[in-house]
């Protein structure tokens, strides 16, 4: 997929940058397969604020998609390629042979009019769908569960791929493209190949109103603030505090670790690899 640049007869179309959908829909979504979605502004069911910069934006209605892929031995035939609004993936509306439509994230390669097949019996093949114990190793995966039954988890984003890297036991090793491993079990199920529409990051939106279309706020700098809001706030002139960048509660925001998933701490092999830095 190629990207599109503008000429700048505007200031929002100077530096503007778009991918070229090429073979999407351009029409509505299966009404039936959509549901509304709730705009919070970033406040809780009290009204209190819990997540800054969020607020307004284009209307839009939740896709639902199928990420555990529970219909087996039944072929489905991919009807369309369509947009949606709620993630950067594409996504491709399945048919299947009795009739029955669901949307599925849209793996790279997969078009209008492919067959795709899920369960022990389906081939190795993009979009078909099998658990991992039935994959040869080496496999480029997406849509990976981490919990046989409970859905898709892992490489859902725009470009995503989770490798296969050997099968031990009951468990599977996932190579993340962050360079982590993985435990999975190998019950679990994962979609064949690699997430589409990688062009995604590739956008440059050129002007503050289209970031204001998506739903996000402007940010204002730490330092420009006032003491009782930022604590890097205050100061005369221009000044940083002296102390390290953080948080509105003073949280640091660079190389201080939050992950506290301690119940999941066994399933991780090795930790993702530092990038090394250049002299």
């Amino acid at each position: 997929m190629a990207v599109r640049k503008f000429n700048p007869v505007t200031p929002g179309s100077r530096g503007r940058v778009v991918p070229v959908r090429e073979g999407v829909y351009r029409g509505s979504p299966v009404k039936s397969l959509t549901e509304a979605k709730a705009r919070t502004g970033g406040r809780n069911n009290r009204g209190r604020m819990t997540m800054r910069h969020r607020g307004g934006g284009h209307r839009r209605k939740l896709r639902l998609i199928d990420f555990r892929r529970g219909k087996d031995g039944i072929d489905a035939t991919v009807v369309r390629i369509e947009y949606d609004p709620n993630r950067s993936a594409q996504i491709a509306l399945l048919r299947y042979e009795d009739g029955e439509r669901r949307y599925i994230i849209a793996p790279r390669g997969l078009d209008r009019g492919d067959v795709v097949r899920s369960g022990s019996d389906a081939p190795v093949a993009t979009g078909n769908c099998k658990q991992l114990k039935e994959l040869p190793v080496g496999t480029e995966l997406c849509c990976v569960e981490l919990k046989p039954g409970k859905g898709a988890q892992l490489a859902r984003a725009a470009g995503g791929v989770v490798q296969f890297a050997a099968l031990e036991g009951d468990y599977a090793m996932l190579k993340m493209r962050s360079g982590e491993l993985r435990k999975v079990h190998a019950a679990c199920r994962a979609t064949i190949g690699v997430v589409g529409n990688s062009e995604h990051f590739l956008r440059k939106h050129g002007k503050a109103g289209a970031v204001r279309w998506l739903g996000r706020r402007p940010r204002v700098r730490a330092v420009v603030k006032n003491p009782v809001d930022h604590p890097m706030g205050g100061g005369e002139g221009k000044s940083k505090s002296h102390r390290i960048p953080c948080s509105p509660t003073g949280v640091p925001a660079k190389g201080y670790k939050t992950r506290s998933n301690k119940r999941t701490d066994g399933m991780i092999v090795s930790r993702r690899s530092r990038r090394r830095r250049k002299n």
